[in-house]
This record gives C-alpha cells, structure tokens and sequence, in this order.
C-alpha cells in the first residue's frame, strides 16, 4: 500500500505502530495520536509466529494503534533485496491477522543513524545501545513516513 492509500484507509484519532524488521528482534515505535511524533516503544524478541503476532496484537491494543509501517530495507541502489522479502512476508501475515492498513519505509541507514546517534550524542556504551537500537531504529523510520504523510 502506498502512502496515499494508507492515509486514506488510516483511521482517525488512531496511532502508527512502526517496526525495525529483524530476525531476531523487532523495534516498536509509537506514534502520537496526531501522527507528529515517533517515540521508541519497545524492542520484541522474536520467538513463534503465535508469541510475536500476541505481543503485536497486544501493542496494537494498548496503544490505539490504527496502522502499522514497516522500514523496508533496500540497497544502496533502491533495489530490494533477501532481508526486504522477509519483511514483505512477515508484514504480508500480519495484515492477515490484525487487518489495518500497512505500508513500507525506505530504511536505508537508519540502524546506522540512530547508532551514531547514541554513540555521538547520547554517549552510551555498546551494551546500552544494544537494549535500545532496535526501538530507536523504528522511532526514525516511523518519523520519516509519518513527516512524509503530511504531505500527502
């Protein structure tokens, strides 16, 4: 779904949930209400498909959640990849399962933004960045789109 249909099918009064794709864990962010801030969430260590669509399910709850984007990962040439098709699967099932609207974020360096980030700004160790990348990673993709949804 591109941008325009995902505002269009957005309900409203409704938070965005966006998603850093990982094998082994998933970055949460949370957006306001009024779709203009992304704030970290929480970072989901993947286990089943039944644990990771529970604790989406759970967030989509909580939060009021009325989409989901997830970053798309391409390569520096815009092509996708390996990793860009698991993250069209996984998205692919969950939209099956939660039916609200989807849609995908270039990616491109955002893991290595928010890194530089926490190393430059934020000066923490490796270890502290560990426990929050993934949902700072989501944080800045979700901006992105949602400064990019204003526009449409």
């Amino acid at each position: 779904m591109n941008i325009k249909e995902f505002k269009e099918n957005l309900k409203p009064s409704r938070a965005v949930l966006g998603f850093d794709y990982g094998a082994k864990r998933l970055g949460a962010a949370v957006s306001d209400l009024l779709l203009t801030v992304a704030t970290p969430y929480k970072i989901i260590n993947r286990g089943s498909w039944a644990q990771d669509a529970a604790e989406i399910k759970k967030i989509i709850a909580e939060k009021e959640v009325g989409g989901i984007v997830f970053g798309l990962p391409l390569q520096m040439n815009g092509e996708e990849g390996e990793i860009a098709g698991e993250v069209r699967a996984f998205a692919a099932k969950l939209e099956k399962e939660v039916s609200l609207p989807v849609a995908f974020w270039d990616e491109r360096l955002s893991s290595s933004a928010m890194e530089n980030f926490l190393i430059k700004e934020a000066d923490l160790s490796r270890a502290k960045r560990r426990k929050v990348l993934d949902a700072q990673a989501a944080a800045y993709i979700l901006q992105g789109f949602l400064d990019a949804l204003k526009f449409v």
